[in-house]
């Protein structure tokens, strides 16, 4: 027996086989005219993407995190030792805080691979990065990052949600697009590039949007085609019986937030659905690579087995921002730069995958006038030990985590290229000189985007929160141009 009661807003969804898509047109008209005139970052809290006006000027309007899970072995990339090289066999004479402690050894490991002077700046890099090598001219190396920690989970907290290890913090990327809002009406602000194989450790936390509404938090685009399911409405719902549908949503909605004003998820949800339907035409064009030149497509070793699938998410990333999306995150399925063992083999392979991709986001950036407003960032969660990781033989042989000093690099939106900054130990175990932590990371980030990161709050449990939740942090001015 049918009923004569009213549908509910959630049985209606439930009820009308409408896909997420295909939701949200009735509200785009009313977001178009909110759109008009930017509001104050200042304007605490708020639960939409609505652009905001910065703290001061910033120079960078996006960023694209080239994440690497794992600890790549910065003596074996990015930070050359020659005292390693010549103690290589000997013991190391210092303190070593190992993870395993059943496979430790105080055995000095020199690096297999050689470094060269490269660029005008004689940046040195190994032969493992060939090609970031012909960008050390536009990139910032950072050689003193410090988290303290050696566990994987407790540094990726620290790098995203300012707090090491701990759990329920709004990610940088959702800090952002908070501070900021969107640039895009048709696209995600925060969006996140995951990996065919798997999620990366610590899985959705990466880009969790913590205590924040929903909205905040990175939208995940799928590593295979079709990147978008459902994105398109099906065609017995097209044209007059969606418009029908969409209007009866219209009042539907505007009667629900009347009755429940200020109601975060619900605005969030609203949110979705109206982004949704505009996705539609948006993201479809976005990813669509075949728009991209053949030059453009072998730039980034689409042409090669081994680069092609990160290579691809390299240049996605390239026409997100340049459609307007905030803030882009890579990802790789669990830690590939883990080289506990087999470094000799492993990590050659996961360069070979990463190497030319990332170097050719950042030459691609700064050809078509990006890289001066986005910055590009390339990094681990920690780094590797300088000591030998026992593992049947030298050619098994690894290193353990390392999170007292290791490197990242930077470019784009305003940071000094040409440059390498801070300094480890001669053995490369921990950061001497210009120590740089997560939340210093993290200040210098918000920074470039005009916010002042001790400024930018969002109340939570009776308290103004902010990324680095109070602990000490500074903008690290050195590297910014």
């Amino acid at each position: 027996m049918s009923s004569s009661l009213p549908l509910s807003r959630r049985s209606f969804l439930a009820q009308s086989g409408m896909g997420v898509g295909s939701v949200a047109l009735a509200w785009m008209l009313q977001q178009e005219r909110a759109y008009a005139k930017p509001k104050s970052v200042t304007a605490k809290p708020h639960n939409d993407l609505l652009p905001r006006e910065t703290h001061f000027p910033g120079q960078a309007r996006a960023m694209i995190s080239l994440f690497q899970h794992g600890g790549p072995s910065h003596m074996d990339l990015t930070d050359p030792k020659p005292e390693l090289q010549r103690l290589s066999g000997t013991d190391y004479p210092g303190e070593v805080q190992f993870s395993f402690v059943n496979d430790a050894s105080k055995k000095l490991l020199g690096s297999p691979w050689t470094f060269r002077k490269h660029g005008e700046c004689g940046t040195e890099l190994s032969e493992l990065l060939p090609h970031t090598s012909e960008i050390v001219d536009d990139i910032c190396l950072i050689r003193s990052m410090h988290t303290g920690a050696n566990g994987h989970e407790v540094s990726i907290r620290y790098f995203h949600g300012g707090i090491p290890g701990v759990l329920g913090r709004p990610t940088l990327g959702s800090w952002l697009v908070y501070g900021l809002g969107s640039e895009s009406q048709n696209l995600p602000a925060y969006m996140v590039l995951s990996d065919p194989g798997g999620l990366p450790v610590d899985g959705v936390t990466n880009w969790a949007n913590g205590f924040m509404p929903a909205m905040f938090q990175g939208t995940v685009l799928r590593p295979r085609e079709p990147r978008i399911l459902n994105l398109q409405p099906p065609a017995h719902l097209a044209g007059s019986l969606q418009r029908q549908n969409l209007d009866l949503l219209q009042s539907l909605n505007a009667k629900h937030l009347d009755a429940h004003p200020g109601e975060a998820e619900l605005e969030a949800r609203i949110a979705s659905y109206e982004l949704a339907a505009r996705m539609q035409t948006a993201a479809t064009e976005a990813l669509d690579l075949s728009q991209e030149t053949e030059a453009t497509q072998k730039l980034y070793g689409l042409d090669r087995d081994e680069t092609r699938e990160y290579g691809t998410r390299c240049l996605i990333a390239r026409r997100l921002v340049e459609r307007g999306v905030r803030f882009v995150q890579l990802f790789h399925a669990g830690q590939p730069w883990d080289n506990h063992s087999e470094i000799k083999t492993g990590l050659p392979s996961i360069c070979r995958k990463t190497d030319q991709p990332a170097a050719a986001l950042v030459k691609d950036l700064k050809q078509r006038g990006l890289l001066e407003s986005t910055i590009v960032h390339w990094g681990g969660e920690i780094g590797r030990l300088p000591v030998t990781q026992s593992a049947g033989g030298p050619e098994k042989a690894g290193r353990d985590h390392n999170g007292q000093g290791f490197s990242i690099w930077l470019a784009g939106g305003g940071i000094k290229g040409g440059m390498a900054y801070g300094k480890t130990d001669e053995f490369g175990h921990r950061a001497v000189e210009n120590v740089v932590t997560p939340n210093d990371f993290q200040a210098t980030l918000l920074h470039q985007f005009g916010l002042r990161y001790e400024e930018l709050t969002y109340p939570h449990n009776g308290q103004e929160q902010i990324i680095t939740n109070k602990r000490p942090a500074r903008v690290v001015t050195d590297v910014l141009a």
